[in-house]
Order: structure tokens, then C-alpha cells, then sequence
């Protein structure tokens, strides 16, 4: 469901390649039928997918009880399938024709979301969640092998680079416009049901239950999930390698989990890159739990909305779900940062760069997790998507000035790597630590016998606290161990190339 955790390893390259790709080069590959019907399944399914998103957190939230734990799961649910099965999916993707693994994948997740229609049970949730995710590990990596069979060689960068930008767009979209979209789709339901045309009434009545409220964003990922499954049916391309080498005809289940072993064998060989993944390590332990904690923070803490958001009925709709909306500020934080930062690459050091962008990281989720305002927390999720896409570009930056051409595979590996498990111990413990925290803030009302309206610090809150000063940890450690790099190309390369001699 959620490419942009599964796939940080190619949306990294799909990132570079969007910078450089032109408008021109857009047209050009858009005009091409086939890759035009794979770019709108992506696009319709993106969207879909977010919408999902935008209904399961507030589902669990209330199924659970406020709990930020299970708000957690969901994300945990995410993130296993590509700690465990990433090494293994690209060989078995490689064996069969990636269209068809396309369609199967595409056709499993609608079959599977139909399950969260009518479902109130957490472990079933998280079940579904966990096998979509599964899929989604066999599509996105078939989409990004047919590319090269839809387009001409000179192209592949650019469709590469629009791949990656329509999969931030349809992330904007689906949770910017969820309420926007639900409303329309509610309303296309009702003037059926009003139309009283024998058939499709009969039918849309007997869905009708499914098809209003909230589930009809289930409904509509399953839509989005068939019409993906049609658009690249419709694609007629071959895409199935013709030769296969004598040793990769045997599955080996041994590489279940290898990426992640060989990964922190590697780290413990290199001090600076080991340096720069702790950082980054520590960083998302502390800053994952602005997704899960902050989902109740927002609830339980802020008051207010957006400026004139009540005299603009188009933006009531769009943050009918506030909590889900803030999702949309570090969205555009993301998007603005990752247009800014190349300009700022080659003008600041890389460390000040890295490591700056790591403090400021940590000062934002601070103020995000002291202010009781929901705009101007807003604002400060802005600020933290800034620094996301900063600390990533910075990093992959680094690795590339300070490493040999010959290790760089494994080392963005090791980086990916250190990101999944770093994530997932976020969930795991910032998550329970934040429903822990509630319950002795709790505990200590009543036994003082304080009013709750008078009791400023939530669970919550005092955790997403705790998540800033750990992010602050992480940026005073960068600044200690990393060796400062100047930012002209021209002599990094130079160090880049000694050192890598160094550590072959």
C-alpha cells in the first residue's frame, strides 16, 4: 500500500532522474499509449491506496481505544514484508512476465481489501495490511522493470524520475482531497440510489451499507486496484527475460533477511559510514513516532484549524480529518525540501548540511510536540518535511563524495537497511511508551484529583518530547563523528576516490 516505505532504494535514483528529467521528456513519454496506461494505474492506485490510509488510522484509533501502539501496527504491518522478503521478491519478479506479476498483485490486494469493509478486528486489520504489503513488494519492482520495455532507452531516466514524482502527487492527493473525494463518491452513490433504475439500484442498495461513510474508501481502493489491473491488462508487451542464468534457477530461501545481516556485518567495518547510519539510525528511532504518536497527539492536544478554514467549504472538506491532514503539512514539507536542497548541496558542507538539517529536524518535532495550536503545529510539520528530504539527499550525498564506486551498492543497502529496522523499533517503542506515559499522567489526575482541562502534558505529547531530544542526540553525534567534506565536487572527488582506495 505504501510504496514510499517499501521502495526508498529506487524512488532514491527515481528522485535524481526527476530532477534532470524535462518537461519535454515528460510529453514525449506520456504520448506513448503504452506507458501512458501504466502511469494512470499507478496514479488511480496511489490515490487509492492513501485514501486507505486516511480511513485505517482513525478506525484503529477508536477500535483500540486512543492507543498509539496500535495506530503503530499498522506501519509495523508495513514495514515487515520488506525487512523480510525484499532479497527474495526482485529474483522471483525476475522469473515470470512482470505485466502478469503486475495483474496478480494488483487483484490480490483488491481481494484482500475487500476484508476491511466489514472487519472491526485489529489482528485481522493488521493481517490484511501485512499480506497487501506483500503484494505491493512484487509490483513496484515489476513496474520499475517494465519501464525499459515501454520506453525508448534515452526515455528511461525521465519516465523513471515521472514515476517517482506521480507517486508523491497521488500521496498528496489522496490524503489532501480524502474528504473531498469521499463526499463526491457519497454523493455519486446516493444520486443512484435516486435514479431508481432497476438493476444498478438493486445492486448499489446492496452495497449501500459499504458505499457511505467513511468504508467507502476501502470501497474505492478496491476500484483502484481493478481499474490498475485493466490499464496494464490492456498493455501489450512481452516482458519476460528471455535468458536466465544456470544458478538462478533454484530459488534460494536462504536470502530471506540476508540484506539485513550482510548490512550490519558491513557497518562494523567502516567507522565514518557507521558514524553517519548510527546517526541516521537514531534520528528515525526518535522521528518515527511523529506518525503514530502525533496521530493521537493531534487529537488529544490541539485546538483549532486552519485559518479561515470554516468561511472556505472546499478546505472544511479537505481537513475533515485533521489528523490525517497533518499528514499533508509534512507532505509538502517533503516536496519543498527536496526542491531546495540540490541549490543548498553545493553551497553548505556536507556535514553542517547533514547533520544541520538532523538538529533542525529535532527542533521542529520539539515545537511541533509543545504547541497547542493545531495551525502552527502545521507549521512546524512543514518544517520537519523539509528537513526529511534534506537528511536523505544530504546522506545519499555524502555516501556518494566519501565512498568507492565499488562499495556504494552496499552501503546504500546498509543504509536501507539501518532505515527499515530503525523505523520498526520506533513503532515498537515510542509507540507503547506513549500509551504508558498516558496511563501514569492518568493515574496522576486522579490521585490528585486535578481537573484534565488543567493538564497541559498528555502521554503523547511528553513522548514525542522525548522522540526531539533523541533526534537532538542524533545531530550532536553527526557533528562529533563525521569528518567535514567541503562542498566543491571537484574536491570531494578527489577524497572520495583515496578513500575508497583505502577501504578496498
Amino acid at each position: 500500500m505504501s510504496e514510499t516505505i517499501n521502495q526508498p532504494e529506487q524512488d532514491t535514483g527515481a528522485a535524481l532522474g526527476a530532477s534532470t528529467a524535462s518537461t519535454g521528456a515528460y510529453r514525449r513519454i506520456l504520448s506513448k499509449k503504452r506507458f501512458r496506461r501504466l502511469w494512470y494505474a499507478q496514479f488511480v492506485s496511489g490515490i487509492g491506496d492513501w485514501l486507505v490510509i486516511g480511513f485505517l488510522m482513525p478506525l484503529v484509533t477508536t477500535l483500540s481505544g486512543g492507543s498509539s501502539f496500535a495506530v503503530a501496527g499498522i506501519l509495523i504491518a508495513k514495514i515487515i514484508p520488506a525487512l523480510v522478503f525484499s532479497s527474495v521478491t526482485g529474483v522471483l519478479v525476475d522469473r515470470f512476465d512482470r505485466r502478469k506479476v503486475m495483474i496478480a498483485a494488483d487483484l490480490v490486494r483488491a481481494l484482500l481489501a475487500l476484508v476491511l469493509i466489514t472487519t472491526n478486528s485489529l489482528a485481522v486489520i493488521y493481517i490484511v495490511v501485512l499480506l497487501m504489503e506483500t503484494a505491493s513488494l512484487f509490483f513496484w519492482p515489476a513496474r520499475n522493470s517494465l519501464i525499459p520495455y515501454l520506453v525508448d532507452e534515452d526515455d528511461i531516466t525521465a519516465a523513471n524520475g515521472l514515476a517517482y514524482t506521480t507517486q508523491q502527487a497521488s500521496m498528496l492527493i489522496g490524503l489532501t482531497a480524502v474528504g473531498a473525494i469521499l463526499a463526491g463518491f457519497e454523493a455519486a452513490v446516493r444520486a443512484l440510489l435516486a435514479a431508481d433504475v432497476p438493476i444498478v439500484g438493486k445492486f448499489v442498495g446492496l452495497f449501500a451499507p459499504a458505499l457511505l461513510g467513511p468504508r467507502a474508501g476501502v470501497v474505492l481502493d478496491v476500484f483502484t486496484f481493478l481499474f490498475s489491473a485493466l490499464m496494464v491488462a490492456s498493455i501489450k508487451v512481452k516482458a519476460r527475460p528471455t535468458h536466465m542464468a544456470e544458478g538462478e534457477r533454484a530459488l534460494d530461501m536462504s536470502l530471506i533477511g540476508k540484506d539485513v545481516i550482510e548490512s550490519f556485518r558491513f557497518l562494523g567495518e567502516h567507522k565514518e559510514l557507521r558514524g553517519l547510519l548510527i546517526t541516521i539510525g537514531l534520528a528515525i528511532l526518535g522521528g518515527g513516532a511523529i506518525v503514530p504518536v502525533g496521530f493521537n497527539y493531534v487529537q488529544d492536544n490541539l485546538t483549532g484549524t486552519l485559518p479561515f478554514a470554516e468561511q472556505v467549504p472546499i478546505l472544511q472538506q479537505l481537513t475533515a480529518s485533521p489528523a490525517v491532514f497533518m499528514l499533508v503539512f509534512m507532505a509538502m514539507g517533503m516536496v519543498v525540501g527536496a526542491l531546495f536542497v540540490p541549490r543548498l548541496e553545493h553551497a553548505i558542507r556536507l556535514q553542517l548540511l547533514f547533520a544541520g538539517s538532523v538538529a533542525a529536524f529535532g527542533v521542529a518535532l520539539l515545537g511541533f510536540a509543545s504547541v497547542n495550536t493545531y495551525w502552527v503545529a502545521g507549521i512546524f510539520a512543514i518544517i520537519a518535511g523539509a528537513c526529511i528530504a534534506t537528511v536523505t539527499v544530504a546522506g545519499n550525498s555524502y555516501v556518494v563524495r566519501t565512498t568507492a564506486d565499488e562499495l556504494r551498492g552496499r552501503v546504500f543497502t546498509a543504509m536501507e537497511s539501518v532505515i527499515k529496522v530503525s523505523l520498526l523499533l520506533s513503532m515498537v517503542v515510542m509507540a507503547p511508551l506513549a500509551d504508558l506515559m498516558g496511563k501514569v499522567i492518568q493515574k496522576a489526575i486522579d490521585t490528585y484529583n486535578l481537573a484534565p482541562s488543567s493538564v497541559t502534558m498528555t502521554g503523547s505529547r511528553l513522548t514525542l518530547q522525548i522522540s526531539a531530544l533523541i533526534v537532538l542526540g542524533a545531530a550532536v553525534y553527526a557533528f562529533k563523528t563525521l569528518s567535514w567534506r567541503e562542498a566543491d565536487p571537484e574536491a570531494t572527488v578527489a577524497v572520495t576516490a583515496e578513500r575508497g582506495d583505502d577501504d578496498a
